[in-house]
């Protein structure tokens, strides 16, 4: 009975329910589905590249974790500036520098920046029929936001690729294209 298809299927449909239980992921499909929520905040939020600001009591989703990596994985490009008094807040997590919006560099969303273990290393980006490498400096934070620290921006999305002006134009893309706009990419 051991060796049975029905108890194989069993075992791994028990093993499937683990992992996306260990990497926050619900069903056996490992959705990543929010894991709480953020009531937001006002203050002075940076609007340079068109940025969401909260909205005082809006509830925000919160995501530990980010969809599964493939070797195209699909996301959401947005733009943001890293320099000094751009819309991206505070120094680089990465590097705790700022970067000239002349640099290919991106954050990633919490569950790809997975604690830092890409910091400083390059992804590929492909859109528009074009592919570029961007360095990860920096985390778009999934879990925290409305605050100070966070420029009063809501916690990002988990699908999240945050582009400097440089990637979008490395990849052709300007004019009323440049906001948010569908990606693939993978680790170089």
């Amino acid at each position: 009975m051991a060796n049975s298809p029905i108890a194989m299927l069993f075992v791994l449909l028990i093993a499937s329910l683990k992992l996306c239980i260990c990497f926050r992921y619900s069903s056996i499909l490992c959705e990543c589905t929010p894991s709480g929520y953020l009531r937001g905040k006002t203050g002075h939020c940076n609007t340079e590249h068109d940025s969401d600001c909260c909205k005082a009591g809006k509830m925000y989703p919160q995501y530990h974790c980010s969809p599964p990596l493939t070797k195209h994985t699909r996301a959401t490009m947005t733009i943001n500036s890293f320099a000094e008094g751009g819309d991206g807040g505070g120094p680089s997590e990465c590097d705790n520098q700022y970067h000239s919006d002349d640099e290919l560099v991106v954050a990633l969303s919490t569950g790809w920046y997975n604690h830092g273990r890409r910091c400083l290393k390059n992804i590929k980006i492909n859109a528009n029929g074009n592919s570029v490498l961007a360095k990860v400096v920096d985390e778009c934070d999934s879990v925290h936001g409305c605050d100070s620290d966070h420029d009063f921006q809501p916690p990002c999305p988990n699908n999240i690729v945050d582009a400097s002006p440089a990637v979008w134009k490395a990849l052709g893309i300007s004019g009323s294209d440049v906001g948010d706009y569908d990606i693939t990419w993978s680790d170089e």
